[in-house]
């Protein structure tokens, strides 16, 4: 092992100086330095977000293999990083009350944290990298849905959280162990090879499977969301459900491409039957909400599970259209979870029935909003549309008909979740009240991430140049 091996890590050393950087920023800078600690950080995330565009791709390995990068991994990171800079400049107005501005240090370093565990799972080629880095991103994050500590919903959320994800990893760590003790190793390549249809292997396979769609908050393994989603503080829901869930979407394709090929007749039709009723489920009681933070819970649920089309297809188009989905439900979650913030943070409201007749007293932040639903829901010509059709595309690749029958399926509940983001429209611009939201002034940081996020809505969708870009890379498969 030499210097050459860190060398390779590109992304996660300039991760840990950012790191490095605003810890020291934070600990020793005056009262009057302090005063721009928000701004430069958002300019280094941002430095960090452009220096990854421009990392050498190729495919290549560190540390005998443990360690993975190539186009796919880098891809990945740099569509995350994306998402981490939108979501931060939603937090300004947040990370300005009096209760918060404290802890807006600690702030950016659990996300960082969180951010370069993400980075570890997704380069990954041995299970114990993997789990590191899934413990590096959990931990963190259960800090921040905890993170106004005197509000008894985040306290109580945190709590949920980090019992869960205790319970989850437990799951995954014992899986691990049946496998390791099968196969004598935890490198995927060496695992590939040494893997056969035994009781054993199928055991530690389901319970890996288990622990890893706990993270997904796929159907049964959900029901920690909607609470944990509702009780955090709204930024760090939009962190959970966007950029948490991309992560281990990307690695979950990996690793069952990878390690467990040669199990594709068993996990195959189980993945199937967890897409179908992750699909159903989360559409099924996103039509009960009324609080705007959980009726987004149940819709992220639904959209993991379309996600998952793309990671069922096993191809190059499928990797293609699970990466173009990540980055288009980014931004139009950004743009969902941009205007809750706003209303929030001024009114305290988060019910649906407040939003009655927003269009008359804050049209602009109705038209995001509608945008988003749009989205979110697959109406053209907004990026939704074209996502999804890239999903069902790379599902019916394969012309298997198990295949055809789950996009039918899939279609069909498209039309259902037209319902329920269309029941959000029609509270801003068909009902009226005669008590709506007083017009807002919106931050100037959370008014530049919402029109980034309308600019990714439109643009990306109708010119789908991203997509063109993630197909023509190899990914390895």
């Amino acid at each position: 092992m030499d210097l050459s091996n860190y060398l390779l890590m590109k992304p996660e050393l300039s991760l840990i100086g950012v790191f490095l950087i605003l810890i020291c920023y934070d600990l020793f800078a005056s009262d009057n330095a302090k005063k721009y600690y928000f701004p430069f950080a958002c300019l280094l995330l941002l430095a960090h977000t452009v220096y990854c565009f421009f990392i050498n791709k190729d495919t290549a390995e560190s540390f005998g293999g443990m360690y993975l990068t190539g186009a796919a991994q880098l891809t990945m990171k740099s569509v995350l990083n994306i998402g981490v800079v939108l979501i931060v400049l939603q937090a300004n107005e947040w990370l300005s009350k009096a209760e918060s501005i404290i802890k807006r240090g600690e702030f950016f370093m659990l996300t960082i944290l969180t951010l370069l565990g993400m980075y570890l799972m997704i380069s990954s080629g041995n299970f114990l990298l993997f789990y590191i880095g899934l413990e590096t991103a959990s931990l963190p994050l259960a800090a921040l849905v905890a993170f106004d500590k005197y509000k008894h919903d985040s306290a109580e959320a945190g709590a949920k959280y980090i019992f869960n994800a205790i319970f989850s990893s437990a799951v995954m760590i014992f899986g691990l162990s049946f496998l390791y003790g099968a196969s004598g190793t935890l490198y995927f390549a060496d695992i590939i090879q040494n893997i056969y249809s035994t009781p054993l292997i199928i055991m530690a396979m389901i319970f890996f499977l288990s622990g890893l769609f706990f993270k997904l908050s796929l159907v049964p393994f959900h029901l920690w969301a909607p609470d944990v989603y509702q009780g955090a503080p709204t930024n760090v829901t939009l962190y959970l459900s966007t950029i948490s869930k991309g992560a281990a979407v990307f690695a979950l394709m990996l690793i069952i491409y990878k390690v467990f090929p040669a199990l594709e007749a068993i996990w195959h039709p189980l993945i199937w039957i967890v897409i179908l009723i992750t699909i159903v489920v989360g559409n099924l009681f996103a039509l009960r909400q009324k609080n705007m933070k959980r009726f987004l819970a149940f819709s992220s649920i639904s959209q993991a599970g379309y996600i998952m089309l793309g990671v069922f297809s096993g191809s190059t188009l499928g990797m293609a259209a699970t990466i173009f989905y990540v980055f288009v439900y980014v931004f139009s979650n950004l743009a969902a979870f941009g205007v809750i913030t706003s209303i929030e943070n001024r009114t305290g409201k988060v019910n649906m029935n407040d939003y009655n007749g927003l269009y008359y007293t804050n049209p602009k932040l109705a038209l995001v909003m509608m945008i988003s639903m749009f989205s979110l829901g697959g109406i053209p010509p907004t990026a939704g549309f074209f996502s999804k059709l890239f999903v069902f595309m790379s599902a019916m690749e394969s012309g298997n008909p198990w295949n055809t029958v789950l996009v039918f399926l899939a279609l069909v509940n498209t039309v259902i979740s037209l319902f329920y983001y269309l029941l959000v429209v029609k509270a801003m611009f068909i009902k009226k009240t005669n008590d709506p939201i007083a017009t807002l002034q919106t931050d100037g940081y959370l008014k530049l991430s919402l029109v980034f996020s309308m600019i990714g809505i439109f643009f990306v969708g109708m010119i789908s140049c991203f997509y063109e870009y993630i197909n023509s890379v190899s990914f390895g498969f």
